[in-house]
């Protein structure tokens, strides 16, 4: 979140519709010269972003980030609830089973057989080793 609030210092922001209440965000950093910079639009109603990170991650990107210091909105309301305390918490809440002694482990037979590939075998000192590609005439 530090690195987001310290890019979007460098986003500029525009209000892109009212009545929709859509932005356009214009990043200017980090841009080669001749090249355009790059703009996305961003809607907090349907808390969608065009750069997709923020819908994919449900954690704001530096474009949210940028649009919420601009118009006086809680950032934090756009972090999902996947990344609270209460929820990592929940998590490890639940009790594991105690592993058994390594000893009373269940071994199963193999059920299957290891097959040698002679083609990957080394050649003992003193032969040769054939270097032509190999097809269906070998």
């Amino acid at each position: 979140m530090v690195a987001n609030r310290w890019m979007a210092r460098s986003i500029n922001v525009e209000v892109y519709s009212r009545r929709l209440e859509t932005f356009k965000v214009t990043e200017t950093i980090g841009r080669r010269p001749g090249i355009p910079p790059i703009s996305y639009g961003f809607d907090p109603r349907n808390k969608r972003c065009d750069c997709r990170r923020f819908q994919t991650l449900h954690y704001p990107c530096t474009h949210v980030v940028a649009v919420c210091a601009k118009v006086s909105l809680n950032v934090e309301q756009f972090i999902n609830d996947v990344y609270t305390l209460e929820r990592t918490l929940r998590v490890w809440e639940n009790e594991f089973p105690v592993l058994p002694n390594l000893s009373m482990w269940e071994v199963h037979p193999m059920t299957f057989e290891f097959v040698l590939d002679k083609g990957l075998r080394r050649n003992s000192k003193g032969h040769l080793q054939s270097s032509g590609i190999h097809n269906e005439m070998d």
